[in-house]
């Protein structure tokens, strides 16, 4: 209840923080109507995450009946599979607007989690005949195909309604609201499975009594692990109906006027682009190729992270750390949400809406973090989970600004979903990556853990380094004309942008 209360209150401290920033002036009717877009938009996304997560928690449910080496595989599987849908799902997106792009996603990954929920019925009442590990890779690979819409259609439909210089704080929104996902994947799922359990407790909880009345989980034999899967299935419909009524693609489709964002499509918006014309805008932009790589080497870390702190705490026995075990989620949200809206904010009002300054600090600070991290893993056990924090704290801080923002600022409004798509999508390529190495790794030494993820980091601190001055051509206009803000252009930055504008010229 705690944790609730806590992570709430946080949610009411980002909507109180979007309406205090308004550089831009827009009304207050604007401001609501907003609001009442990105938020039911944003929700969706964060139970896409609990139903995305939740095979980690399933994995700590099952106990034997998934080792390290089955949820490496199936992990990298859905994540591999998420890569792939991102490059084919962003121009798709970019052709059928956000909204319609949330509802798939919501849809599709509410269909593929009752599947797994099924499947883990059967596995647990020894009904699934076929190999457990092949079928909950299809099944997750499903779930992760269609969860790819999700990402590209919140930034899709950010990029028509959040200028330039706003984006800084709503790629915090965005880290916010996947923390908030985090939070429910974890802490929830893992009240779910608590209280799935089929030994009747002495002093039931009120979600155990709910459980008891509902679904006569107690006194069944096998915990009811499958709930983790089929709740968010339902919550997701639940937000579709939502969507369906309060979304809209662009102002224009609420009443308002569509405005210059001054991001990469200024000047081109009456041009239509094909899949083809899309993914090459987004192939042949050296600096979105910068932030590809930069979220690959994130996303081996961040997910690397995340997915393996918990079989760590249940296999090297990390006594005393009981408190991070038990709100793992909470814990991962508000360092995800305090580092996404710190980055968002230094971006914004420190660097002039650059994003590689905030993030190479936090990359620098992660590679600090990981050293500590495998120096102390066997001795401090404290210590790994503020590390663990600490690491997830930067990582979203990146994740924020990279696909949630630069992608949308560099690829502009008419190939936002496709530049946030292939970006994004690096993340998951990278989450694969680690997820089948760490499954086979682990096995060998916890040690390899933190060692292994090293110098994916410190790659993607010196690429970020190499973005320090990056900004959108039309976003280097608008600060110089309408803010008078001299930005200092490295030769090689000039150089990237006059090979793109001629590119696309």
């Amino acid at each position: 209840m705690v944790g609730l209360i806590l992570v709430v209150a946080t949610l009411i401290a980002v909507i109180g923080l979007y309406f205090r920033s308004n550089p831009m002036a827009h009304g207050n009717w604007f401001l609501i109507r907003r609001f009442l877009n990105w938020f039911p938009l944003g929700m969706t996304y964060a139970f896409l995450y609990m139903a995305r997560l939740n095979l980690n928690v399933s994995q700590d449910a099952l106990g034997g009946l998934m080792d390290n080496k089955s949820f490496g595989t199936i992990g990298a599987v859905g994540a591999f599979t998420y890569f792939l849908s991102l490059i084919i799902n962003g121009p798709i997106v970019d052709k059928i607007g956000g909204k319609k792009g949330i509802l798939i996603a919501a849809i599709g990954a509410s269909v593929a989690n009752a599947a797994m929920g099924v499947a883990t019925y059967m596995l647990l009442n020894k009904q699934l005949t076929w190999n457990m590990t092949l079928v909950f890779s299809i099944l997750y690979a499903i779930n992760m195909y269609f969860q790819s819409y999700g990402a590209v259609s919140i930034i899709k439909v950010k990029a028509y309604w959040f200028h330039v210089r706003e984006r800084g704080i709503f790629g915090a929104i965005f880290g916010a609201l996947i923390s908030v996902g985090v939070y429910l994947a974890f802490d929830w799922g893992h009240a779910v499975t608590n209280a799935a359990k089929a030994a009747v407790p002495a002093n039931p909880t009120m979600l155990q009594n709910a459980f008891q009345a509902v679904f006569h989980v107690q006194g069944g034999g096998v915990d009811a692990v499958w709930l983790v899967y089929f709740i968010p299935a339902a919550i997701l419909l639940l937000w579709v109906v939502a969507d369906v009524f309060l979304i809209k693609d662009m102002p224009s489709h609420a009443g308002f006027e569509d405005f210059d964002t001054a991001d990469a499509s200024s000047g081109e918006m009456h041009i239509e682009f094909s899949k083809l014309d899309l993914l090459k805008k987004v192939f042949t932009n050296p600096i979105l190729l910068m932030v590809c790589f930069v979220e690959f080497t994130n996303g081996v870390v961040r997910n690397g992270i995340v997915n393996w702190y918990f079989p760590f705490f249940k296999q090297a026995h990390q006594a005393g750390a009981e408190m991070f075990r038990d709100n793992w989620g909470l814990f991962m949200a508000l360092s995800g949400i305090t580092g996404g809206f710190l980055a968002g904010w230094a971006s914004d009002k420190i660097f002039h809406s650059r994003r590689g300054p905030p993030v190479a600090i936090s990359g620098g600070a992660i590679v600090i973090l990981l050293g500590i991290m495998a120096t102390i893993l066997y001795t401090s056990p404290v210590g790994v989970a503020l590390c663990a924090v600490a690491i997830g704290f930067f990582t979203i801080a990146i994740h924020s600004l990279m696909s949630g923002t630069a992608g949308a600022d560099f690829g502009g409004r008419k190939a936002t979903a496709t530049a946030a798509g292939v970006t994004d999508g690096f993340v998951y390529l990278g989450s694969a990556i680690q997820s089948w190495s760490l499954g086979h790794l682990t096995t060998i030494s916890w040690q390899l853990w933190p060692v292994f993820l090293i110098p994916f980091m410190v790659f993607g601190l010196i690429v970020a380094v190499k973005m320090w001055q990056a900004l959108p051509e039309a976003t280097r206009r608008y600060l110089m004309v309408k803010e008078k803000i001299t930005i200092t252009v490295t030769e090689e930055a000039v150089m990237r942008t006059s090979s793109l504008e001629v590119s696309e010229t």
